[in-house]
């Protein structure tokens, strides 16, 4: 493994091309997830709508880890819909909360998804909602209803009805194609954002979702380019000789933290996107790289291996001294702050393995939370309860997530080829 992400001159995957979603394997959950029923959404439509709502909310509520959706021969009413709910019959059986919903037609060619969220204990309901939808939104809808059972259950939002941003690869050789895709959180509705012949690397979403901001190393040299993600227009930001790499958006997206080695060794400089203005953050002779900004837009937290080896510090965004935050194990980098600034999700390298670690800022204590040998670009969920990063799997590259606490795992495993560099989205509502 190369010592700094924003410095790597290509990129560690072997050939292979998607066609299909990612799909999504859950290898550790919650033990004593809340059993929760999803009845089967009724349809009062013309024709049979393109996505089956009920069965995307199971599957989201599912891969959190935190939930045990039922078999519907364990449902105590087989037949529940919104007309006919007897919450004592759940109550009876042990189960703590059941979902009952329906889609119909909304005139225009567009659907309204309703639903009705029961707390069994209490014999209330909890939550209920509706959701206007075009036949192309009716899996964001059903994100959107999974976020709020989610929030009503957990007291924390939802972070399904997200996005992730990726780059994998196909060919070899002088045929090899990189190719930086998006897709929902659960992998499906990919779509390619850009192909190149050239490495592809650091996707990273601006916080209201609309631009991709990378690094292309069109003509054999590494450029940031801002890429909006709906017309695929896009400018070069930073092609200053030598590295240009590693960007990051500040919390109100109007300037880009990113590594330039414009002055010699590679420091961090922040570049205003409209005008396109640098000013330099750091002065020093070692690497500094990968920088993340905190969520108030105060501080840019970093990796550097001014003491020797890659460390994780942090330094005003104005400029000034720099403070190192972590100090367990040899090798800390490649930093991303907690969408609550408590957190530092980076990667942890020890005896050779290199894994993801969390830092509590307050603590200062660091937690590892994966088993791979080669865990790499950590990204937190929008809500802060999930990490997505690379690892490798079967002898190839894979996207995998771990909750925050390390209870939680999931694999997200392309049908071929090999995937790196994800970016989780921010809220899209």
């Amino acid at each position: 493994m190369k010592i700094l992400k924003g410095i790597l001159l290509v990129l560690l995957l072997a050939p292979g091309w998607l066609h299909a979603a990612l799909e999504i394997r859950i290898t550790e959950g919650v033990e004593g997830a809340i059993p929760i029923a999803i009845a089967p959404f009724q349809l009062t439509t013309a024709s049979q709508p393109p996505e089956d709502v009920g069965k995307i909310v199971t599957a989201d509520l599912k891969r959190s880890g935190r939930f045990k959706p039922l078999a519907r021969d364990r449902f105590a009413q087989p037949d529940a819909n919104p007309g006919n709910i007897e919450l004592y019959r759940w109550r009876d059986h042990r189960i703590d909360y059941v979902v009952v919903g329906k889609v119909a037609d909304n005139g225009g060619g567009t659907y309204n998804v309703t639903f009705q969220l029961y707390d069994t204990g209490a014999g209330a309901q909890l939550a209920g909602y509706s959701i206007p939808a075009n036949p192309g939104e009716l899996r964001m809808a059903a994100h959107q209803v999974a976020d709020l059972i989610y929030e009503a259950i957990l007291g924390v939002r939802g972070a399904f009805n997200t996005r992730i941003a990726y780059v994998t690869t196909r060919g070899r050789g002088k045929d090899r194609q990189y190719v930086m895709q998006v897709s929902d959180s659960d992998g499906h509705n990919a779509r390619t954002v850009l192909r190149a012949p050239n490495p592809l690397m650091s996707p990273a979403w601006s916080p209201d979702n609309t631009q991709l901001a990378y690094v292309s190393f069109e003509n054999n040299r590494s450029n940031i380019f801002v890429q909006e993600v709906a017309t695929g227009q896009r400018r070069k930001i930073a092609a200053f000789r030598g590295i240009n790499g590693a960007p990051a958006w500040s919390p109100d997206g109007s300037q880009l933290a990113v590594t330039l080695s414009r002055g010699g060794a590679p420091n961090i400089y922040i570049i205003d996107v409209a005008s396109r203005s640098t000013r330099q953050v750091t002065h020093d002779r070692s690497i500094n790289t990968e920088p993340a900004w905190t969520p108030d837009g105060q501080r840019i937290i970093f990796t550097s291996n001014r003491t020797g080896k890659p460390q994780i510090y942090e330094i005003p965004v104005d400029g000034g001294q720099a403070r190192r935050l972590t100090f367990d194990g040899e090798y800390n980098a490649a930093p991303d702050v907690s969408p609550d600034g408590k957190k530092v999700a980076m990667i942890n390298g020890d005896g050779g393995r290199f894994r993801i670690a969390v830092l509590d800022l307050e603590s200062g204590e660091t937690s590892i939370l994966t088993n791979g040998r080669l865990d790499e670009s950590p990204s937190f969920a929008p809500n802060g309860s999930m990490i997505i990063y690379a690892t490798e799997a079967g002898g190839r590259g894979v996207l995998a997530a771990v909750s925050d606490d390390g209870r939680i795992r999931q694999t997200l495993v392309l049908q071929e080829g090999e995937v790196r560099e994800p970016d989780w989205s921010s809220f899209l509502n």
